[in-house]
């Protein structure tokens, strides 16, 4: 007998949305979003904000971004969302201002529990605090919280909450030295 039926899967999960505002989306993403041309990081905000996505001014996001769902993204001022980059936001993702997520990282929020012979869904929430950087290839897991101004080395893999100031690396992530430097003065088409 099998420890895991999924004929008896039932995913449970609350949309947020109606299904013809995801199945516009889908549309959207597809033209404007995952192919391989450069499109101005403006209307790639500004088709995120008719989706219900709160972008911050300033914001690049490179070819190839895979958003599921937009109503469910935060995204602080002049971010850098790489090529390749996929917020799997079953639930909500925050990411601070000035934070860069590097080619092909993935920030999961959707998991399942290998326990239940039904396989439920588990979602929860990432946060990522402000002037972070998610190096290329990382994987952000279920329910994490990073810490302001702290680094995830490519390639890692973090599954617990990373403290402010962090440089975390590896499979699994482990922290290294705390990561320091000058203050960085703000842009001044920041305002702040």
């Amino acid at each position: 007998m099998a420890l895991i039926n999924l004929a008896n899967f039932r995913s449970g999960l609350d949309r947020g949305a109606p299904r013809w505002v995801e199945a516009a989306w889908i549309v959207c993403k597809v033209l404007f979003f995952l192919p391989p041309w450069p499109l101005p990081s403006a209307f790639r905000r500004w088709v995120l904000r008719r989706f219900g996505g709160v972008v911050g001014g300033g914001t690049i996001i490179r070819s190839g971004v895979d958003i599921k769902f937009p109503w469910r993204l935060v995204v602080g001022e002049h971010v850098w969302l790489g090529e390749g980059v996929c917020l799997l936001n079953l639930a909500p993702i925050t990411i601070g201002a000035h934070c860069c997520v590097s080619q092909r990282a993935f920030l999961c929020t959707g998991s399942h529990d290998f326990r239940s012979a039904s396989f439920d869904l588990i979602a929860q929430p990432i946060r990522i605090g402000p002037g972070c950087w998610i190096a290329a290839q990382s994987f952000v897991g279920p329910g994490v919280n990073i810490g302001s101004e702290s680094m995830i080395c490519a390639q890692s893999v973090v599954a617990g909450d990373v403290p402010d100031h962090s440089i975390v690396r590896g499979n699994p992530a482990t922290t290294r030295p705390r990561r320091v430097g000058p203050p960085v003065s703000p842009s001044p088409e920041s305002g702040s």
